[in-house]
C-alpha cells in the first residue's frame, strides 16, 4: 500500500513543518535517504523529526532505510538517530561506518543489513526509477558481496539473496536486485512554490535527483528540506536540478547550514570562489604525509584519478606543495573533479573544484574503467593480496565506493600503515623511527571477508601496490612482493616479524626515496604517463 500525499493546491507544493511532513511515513515504508558526511546535503530536520516522533509514539514501525553514501560524523548524527528499535527492520547501506549507531543494530542481529558497493546501489536506484528489475554488473566479482561469499549480508538475521550470479556470453556478472523506495528524505538549498529546487550552497548534488525519481516513479513521497523558497518560475532553468513535479512535501529551515555545526556558508566548498595559489596549505611530516608523498610517486602527468577517505586523501595538499597539482585530475566519488580535498567526515567538501557530478554518473565513469589510478585507505591485507575495508575488529563499516573504484582502475594503490592500535612514529635525519609498535597486525594470513579480490585485479592486468610508512609493496601471481623499505627500519624486527605472513622479498629490495624524510620540499616532478 502506497504512501497517501498531500494535496497540491493551485500547482503550489506542500509546504509543512517537519513534524507533519513525517506524518505522512505508513509503517513497513521504505525511506531513501540523501547525504554524506559531515552533513553534506543531510536532511536534518526530517530526520530529527522522524527519530522524535518514534521516541514519543512508537510509529511509524518497520521501516526499511536505503542510504547510498556514508552519512553522518561517526557518532550521533546522519541516520543514528533512526537506530531506535520498532522504528527499522532492515536497511540497504553503501557505507555503514558514519552512523555506527545503526551499525551496532545490525552487528547485534536486531535488523536485517546489506551492503551494496555504493555505486552499484545508487545505480539501483536509477533502475528503480525506469521500474528495470536491477543491474547487472561485473563491480563486485570475487568480494564479499559475491553470493559465493557472503552476498552482501552483513549479520546472521540476513537471508534473503538480493545479489545473484549470472553468465552472459560466458561471462560472470553480478545481478543486483533494485528495491524501490516509498519515502525519500532529499535537500536542496532553495525551491520556489512549485518545488522547483536549486544547490547555490551546497557542496555537491550527490544522487538526489536520482532518489526523487525513483520514489515519485513508484508512487511514493519525496519530502525536500530546504533553506528558503522564493516566488514561482524564478529560478535560473540551468540550476535547477530538481523539477517541481517529483516533489510532494517541502521543509523550509531556515538554519540549514551547509556542512555540520552551523557556519555560514564556506563559498570556497560551495565553488563560489576559489582559493589564491599563494595560500599555504600543507601537512606537517609525520607518518599521514609520508604516505601521501609516496603515493603521489605512482601519479603520472594527464592521468585521472580518484582518492578515497583516510590516510591516502593527503595526496592533494601534497601535489600541490610539489607545485604539481595542476597536471592531474583528483576526483571523488560523490561528484567533485579537481581541486583540492578535502579531509575528514566531510570528505568531498573540496576547494578549487573544476566541476561536479552528480554521483550516479561519476559512478558510470569509474565502473567502465575511466580512473588510471585511484588511491584507497585499507584495515587489513592478506597473503593473497586482498584487501578488507567493510568489516575489522568486529565493525561494520561499509565498503562505500571502495569496491567500485578498486575493481576497474588501471592502477591500485592502497594506502595505510604496517601496523594499527597506538603506533607512534618520528621522521628525523632522513629515517623513520618506531617510537611505538601498533598492537594490531594489518597484514594477516587469511581475510575472513574480501572487500577487494587480488585474484580478480591480477585476471584483469591492473597494476596493485600497498604502501606503508615503512614499507612498499606490489602483487604479482605468487602475492605480496616487498620492493622498499624505509631508511631507518629493520627488515626483521620492523616489518616481517609485524606480518602473519612472509611476502616475497624482491631481489631489487631499495630503500624508499631519501627525499620522502626530508621536511622540505622534494622537488617532485611528476611523470609523463607511458603510451
Amino acid at each position: 500500500m502506497k504512501p497517501v500525499k498531500p494535496p497540491r493546491i493551485n500547482g503550489r507544493v506542500p509546504v509543512l513543518s517537519a513534524q507533519e511532513a513525517v506524518n505522512y511515513i505508513p509503517d513497513e515504508a521504505t525511506l531513501c535517504v540523501l547525504g554524506a558526511g559531515g552533513g553534506i546535503l543531510e536532511a536534518t530536520t526530517l530526520i530529527t523529526a522522524l527519530a522524535d516522533k518514534y521516541k514519543q509514539t512508537q510509529t511509524p514501525r518497520n521501516l526499511s532505510i536505503i542510504s547510498p553514501t556514508g552519512l553522518g560524523d561517526r557518532a550521533d548524527r546522519g541516520i543514528s538517530p533512526l537506530a531506535q528499535e520498532g522504528l527499522v527492520k532492515w536497511a540497504l547501506c553503501g557505507h555503514w561506518g558514519q552512523s555506527p549507531r545503526i551499525s551496532d543494530l545490525a552487528e547485534q542481529n536486531k535488523i536485517i543489513a546489506y551492503n551494496y558497493p555504493q555505486g552499484v546501489l545508487t545505480q539501483t536506484l536509477r533502475a528503480a526509477a525506469a521500474h528495470q528489475p536491477g543491474i547487472i554488473s561485473d563491480i563486485g566479482i570475487g568480494t564479499f558481496v559475491d553470493p559465493r561469499q557472503q552476498g552482501g549480508k552483513l549479520n546472521e538475521v540476513t537471508k534473503e539473496d538480493l545479489i545473484k550470479l549470472v553468465e552472459f556470453d560466458n561471462k560472470e556478472y553480478l545481478y543486483y536486485k533494485a528495491i524501490a523506495p516509498d519515502i525519500a528524505f532529499i535537500r536542496a538549498t532553495t525551491c520556489d512554490s512549485e518545488g522547483y529546487a536549486t544547490f547555490e550552497d551546497e557542496v555537491m548534488y550527490l544522487d538526489a535527483l536520482v532518489i526523487a525519481q525513483a520514489v515519485h516513479n513508484n508512487g511514493g513521497i519525496v519530502m525536500m528540506q530546504v533553506q528558503k523558497m522564493v516566488k514561482k518560475a524564478t529560478l535560473h532553468p540551468k540550476s535547477v536540478r530538481i523539477p517541481g513535479y517529483l516533489v510532494d512535501i517541502v521543509v523550509v529551515d531556515p538554519d540549514q547550514s551547509q556542512l555540520y555545526g552551523g557556519a555560514p556558508v564556506n563559498r570556497f566548498i560551495s565553488g563560489d570562489f576559489t582559493l589564491d595559489d599563494s595560500t599555504k596549505l600543507s601537512l606537517p611530516l609525520n607518518q599521514r604525509k609520508l604516505v601521501a608523498r609516496r603515493a603521489l610517486f605512482e601519479m603520472r602527468k594527464g592521468a585521472v584519478g580518484n582518492v578515497g577517505v583516510g590516510i591516502a586523501d593527503g595526496i592533494g595538499l601534497v601535489a600541490r606543495e610539489e607545485g604539481c597539482a595542476d597536471d592531474f585530475i583528483l576526483t571523488v566519488e560523490t561528484g567533485p573533479i579537481g581541486g583540492i580535498t578535502s579531509q575528514g567526515i566531510a570528505f568531498g567538501a573540496n576547494v578549487n573544484t573544476r566541476a561536479i557530478l552528480d554521483m550516479t554518473s561519476q559512478f558510470d565513469f569509474y565502473h567502465g574503467g575511466g580512473l588510471d589510478v585511484c588511491y584507497l585507505s585499507f584495515a587489513e591485507v592478506d597473503q593473497h593480496g586482498n584487501v578488507g575495508v567493510h568489516k575489522f575488529n568486529g565493525k561494520i563499516m561499509g565498503t562505500g565506493g571502495f569496491i567500485d573504484i578498486s575493481a576497474t582502475s588501471k592502477k591500485i594503490i592502497f594506502c595505510g600503515t604496517l601496523t594499527a592500535g597506538s603506533l607512534k612514529t618520528e621522521i628525523a635525519d632522513g629515517k623513520l623511527n618506531i617510537v611505538q609498535e601498533g598492537r594490531v597486525k594489518k597484514f594477516i594470513r587469511e581475510l575472513p571477508e574480501i572487500t577487494f579480490s587480488g585474484k580478480i585485479a591480477l585476471e584483469r592486468g591492473l597494476d596493485v601496490r600497498y604502501i606503508t610508512e615503512r614499507a612498499v609493496f606490489t602483487l604479482k601471481e605468487d602475492g605480496l612482493h616487498l620492493i622498499e623499505i624505509a631508511p631507518g627500519v629493520d627488515l626483521q624486527k620492523d616489518i616481517l616479524d609485524k606480518m602473519d605472513f612472509t611476502p616475497v622479498i624482491s631481489p631489487e629490495l631499495k630503500l624508499m626515496d631519501e627525499r620522502l624524510f626530508i621536511d622540505a620540499a622534494m622537488g617532485f616532478v611528476l611523470p609523463e604517463a607511458a603510451h
